[in-house]
């Protein structure tokens, strides 16, 4: 058998038609011919049965706004063989089904996120066993003029045959004639000779979602050409994200699906008995699990550098966004309440007391999204209060921030969550903030749809904080630390980028004026994950460092020492206008996923250059390097730590409990 495998990516050519009018003469011309191509498959005498393979892998983790790295909680890889003969049988068995669960999760997948699309999802669509969408007209069903508005947009060329070959395609874009219905939203790539589908990038109306939790769905179908007639299925994504309907808590849950589809045999005997009973079959479950799949069940992972969006997704989004001008995408409530984290209902410190708040999150129009928070200090007997407005195009997303009296914290490593803060700080041990308050605006540029590089632009009033709660100066919280008060005016740049050995680093760039005081501060974030190829270890390796000018205002500098910096040294003892850290950790799992073994070690020193501290700091620098050692457990799929470490060139023992790395944003 002769097949060309299409890889479905624009060639170096190039735009060759300019854009027609919606539903032009042309264009309703070459729809009607991709209807009869699609009619004339099920009946053409040359093509009467294949099957084939199809691998694929599934995806199921949960994503954070804030968060560079989605967090994965469960990973599925799956073989399937799938049988088809004309005029419209379809079967499919999966014959391999393995998955690794990364945190707890009882999590079960509809049957279609399992298996793979046969026929462009026939004339109506339908996900979920229609919990997700119930049934959308296909652009190229029956009678799809009077659902749709059709735009030929481009001429291009597709490489294939991995690309020694190319093909002509038509690039259609289809929307909806009404928003408020179920509907197709996307890019639809016609064979320019034959009309058939090579390609379809798609997403749906929010009216299509029948589960309320439902934010988008997001699908890309890649055909190939086979026997140089036939446009079969090639590779298949679709990601799926879900929210609390009535909750924003700047999380979501996500399946993401990719299938690839190959070694076809055509017209090939297949017996009657094979196409009865359903159309998905499986062997048992044993035969399932001992399956002997050719690729591991992470690697696909770790070839595209973890959970972020594959090209494919972003180009789907974009193409989208290009074709709802001002429409809400989203499936979820245009209102509903806002939480960034727990502490913003509740929280306890010494310079708030009691704090109680909530927030609201608005969505009025497609591409804008309004967060607004507020909330009342007991303490301070005053009220505090944000408002975020977010423009969710591509290229660049500007976000404009305003506030007042936000809490900031000196000394770059949060010691603590708010939420782990409040416990410690209630129980009257200790209070792990070094806070200051904040009032201003700010405007941030950020590049999508990755994100990786942002640009801002702050105005800001900064006032030191008080201690609110303690009643004499006996108390055993630390001093509250005064800051250089004044009005600040800054610009900030960040970026994310890739490092060897599948490493991470994050950049930091500020640059402003606080009263008299002009500064610039560098900061630089680096992370290695590393795991034995059987599980019998996992470790992280992490470099921190960080520079401002020694006349810089005090909340530029850096403290280290105790919980997560330096354990066994006392909190944030050290302090510099420079700095170093080193950590490193492993863990060896003795009970999976439950309870595993911790070791960790640090290094770090900082460097005060010839400044004056404001009243209360009194702490000099690290004087030189200083380090710390420790053993712990990790409890529930390492979500929970608990560590005992020794500090090195003075310092003591001392005990930490904390959360997870990935979850601390959720406090």
């Amino acid at each position: 058998m002769i097949f060309l495998a299409s890889t479905a990516a624009p060639s170096d050519g190039q735009a060759q038609a300019p854009a027609q009018r919606w539903n032009d003469a042309r264009v309703t011309e070459l729809l009607q011919r991709a209807r009869a191509v699609r009619q004339s498959v099920a009946v053409d005498p040359d093509l009467q049965s294949y099957q084939a393979e199809a691998r694929g892998y599934v995806y199921f983790f949960v994503d954070r706004p804030q968060q560079s790295e989605p967090v994965l909680v469960k990973a599925d890889q799956v073989a399937l063989d799938v049988f088809w003969r004309a005029p419209n049988d379809t079967k499919q068995h999966i014959v391999g089904l393995r998955d690794e669960k990364v945190l707890p999760t009882r999590i079960r997948y509809h049957l279609d996120h399992l298996t793979v699309v046969m026929d462009d999802f026939g004339d109506f669509i339908r996900l979920g066993d229609g919990d997700e969408v119930g049934q959308v007209l296909h652009p190229v069903g029956p009678g799809s003029e009077g659902t749709y508005d059709f735009q030929l947009v481009d001429s291009l060329t597709l490489t294939y045959a991995e690309g020694r070959e190319e093909v002509r395609v038509y690039e259609v874009q289809v929307r909806p004639k009404d928003f408020d219905r179920p509907g197709f939203l996307g890019t639809v790539y016609l064979d320019r000779d034959r009309a058939a589908i090579v390609r379809m990038n798609f997403s749906f109306t929010p009216a299509s979602y029948v589960d309320p939790h439902l934010d988008y769905i997001r699908i890309s179908l890649n055909n190939s050409l086979w026997m140089d007639r036939y446009w079969l299925p090639y590779r298949q994504e679709t990601e799926i994200r879900r929210e609390m309907p009535m909750l924003d808590f700047m999380s979501g849950s996500v399946i993401r699906g990719q299938f690839d589809i190959r070694r076809y045999d055509f017209n090939v005997d297949l017996a009657n008995s094979l196409f009865a009973g359903p159309p998905v079959g499986a062997v048992s479950v044993r035969e399932r699990e001992a399956f002997p799949f050719e690729r591991g069940i992470f690697d696909d992972l770790e070839e595209r550098g973890g959970l972020a969006p594959s090209p494919t997704m972003d180009e789907v989004r974009a193409q989208v966004r290009e074709v709802i001008e001002d429409e809400v995408l989203s499936g979820l409530a245009p209102v509903r309440l806002h939480l960034a984290g727990l502490s913003d209902v509740a929280r306890y410190n010494r310079a708030e007391g009691l704090f109680l708040g909530g927030g609201v999150t608005l969505r009025p129009r497609g591409d804008l999204l309004t967060r607004t928070t507020a909330g009342y200090s007991l303490g301070r007997g005053r009220g505090s209060g944000a408002i975020s407005v977010t423009g969710e195009g591509s290229g660049v997303a500007p976000t404009l921030d305003a506030y007042w009296d936000l809490m900031g914290d000196i000394g770059g490593h949060p010691g603590a969550t708010r939420m782990e803060n409040t416990i410690s700080s209630l129980s009257g041990s200790k209070d792990y903030l070094d806070p200051y308050f904040r009032r201003g605006a700010s405007l941030t540029l950020s590049a999508q749809p990755s994100g990786r590089i942002a640009f801002g632009l702050r105005w800001e009033n900064h006032l030191s904080a008080r201690d609110v709660v303690s009643d004499s100066p006996d108390t055993e919280f630390r001093p509250v630390r005064s800051v250089h008060d004044g009005s600040l005016g800054a610009v900030d740049l960040s970026a994310r980028l890739e490092l060897p050995a599948e490493g991470q680093a994050r950049l930091f760039a500020t640059g402003g004026r606080l009263g008299d005081r002009n500064f610039v501060s560098l900061l630089a974030d680096t992370e290695w994950s590393l795991a034995h190829p059987d599980g019998a270890w996992t470790g992280h390796v992490g470099v921190t460092a960080g520079v401002t000018n020694p006349g810089a205002p005090a909340q530029t500098f850096f403290l280290i020492g105790g919980r997560h910096t330096l354990p066994g040294h006392d909190y944030r003892t050290f302090v510099g206008n420079a700095y170093w850290l080193v950590r490193a950790e492993t863990t060896v799992p003795i009970y999976p996923p439950y309870v595993g073994v911790r070791a960790f070690t640090a290094v770090g020193a900082t460097y005060l250059g010839d400044t004056s501290l404001p009243s209360g700091w009194g702490t000099p620098s690290s004087s030189g390097v200083r380090g710390s050692v420790g053993l712990g457990l990790s409890i529930g799929w390492d979500s929970m730590r608990i560590d005992v470490g020794r500090g090195i060139s003075g310092g003591g023992w001392e005990g930490v409990f904390s959360v997870a790395p990935q979850f601390r944003s959720w406090m």
